[in-house]
């Protein structure tokens, strides 16, 4: 019998804290002292570093919802200052000591093992076909360490996810910006006041918008229309129908098991963000 959607959702909302601590403060200094200028160097050095040595337009394809030209102010221009082999390493031990940081006992805790392994079984588990970050994690080796194994196996759960969530939004013909408008609105936000987009030429930002607006999916006031409101829930369900296949593997019990190691773990992670 397959997973609930609840259930595939609530695995989302536990390895995000957990994966997304790649982009905290100690990461990014391990990147710093690299050479990387500033955040977003090391950002899309450690995230597309599995990529290989891709040109811009590739990685900018591949994450999908960056505006035009913000990759290519850093790839390949990273790849000048490390390799990608190197950003790999220096992303995973950078991840896993401010994980460890953030978790404090629980890293010594006899259950973290077991909740590793299961998500590892989980994350190296789903097909990569049309998976491209993920079958680029999926090439690299497991972390012998629980903590960085904790870590590494989020990270591929929750790019798993993300290569879904592309297909879902190219499916229903939402480009990358107007990902971030609709997440916006949903969020209870103008787009303005985003901090994915607002700092875009205020232009290209009603550009997008208003694209949206002609479409029937934002109304005069820059909020969702019903239409609107509607395609982000089908986009956000599609999603996690996506996300189900890493999850095949385990039996009920153990997703349980896992949901609930989880917890407290990704409690712990919350206060990093995004």
């Amino acid at each position: 019998m397959p997973h609930s959607p609840a259930k595939v959702h609530r695995m989302f909302e536990l390895v995000e804290p957990i994966a997304t601590i790649t982009f905290s403060a100690g990461p990014t200094e391990a990147f710093l002292a690299l050479g990387m200028r500033n955040y977003w160097d090391g950002y899309f050095a450690g995230r597309a570093a599995p990529l290989g040595l891709a040109p811009a337009e590739v990685v900018h394809g591949v994450f999908y919802n960056f505006a035009d030209g913000e990759v290519a102010r850093h790839i390949p221009w990273v790849w000048e200052k490390t390799t990608p082999d190197e950003a790999i390493a220096v992303r995973e031990r950078a991840s896993a000591t401010a994980l460890r940081q953030m978790i404090g006992d629980l890293a010594g805790s006899p259950g973290l093992a077991q909740v590793a392994d299961l998500a590892t079984r989980a994350a190296v588990s789903a097909p990569t076909e049309g998976r491209a970050l993920y079958a680029g994690l999926r090439a690299l080796a497991v972390p012998e360490d629980p903590v960085a194994r904790l870590w590494h196996a989020a990270t591929l759960l929750r790019e798993h996810r993300g290569d879904g969530h592309n297909a879902a939004l190219v499916a229903h013909g939402i480009g990358g910006t107007e990902a971030h408008v609709l997440l916006a609105l949903s969020l209870g936000m103008k787009a303005e006041e985003f901090g994915r987009v607002h700092h875009l030429p205020k232009a290209q930002l009603a550009a997008v918008i208003d694209g949206l607006r002609d479409r029937g999916l934002v109304d005069a006031a820059g909020g969702f229309t019903e239409a609107g409101r509607q395609t982000s829930e089908r986009i956000e369900a599609l999603t996690d129908e996506l996300a189900t296949p890493p999850y095949d593997v385990l039996i009920a019990d153990e997703l349980d098991e896992l949901i609930a190691g989880l917890e407290p773990i990704a409690a712990a992670a919350q206060t990093v963000d995004d």
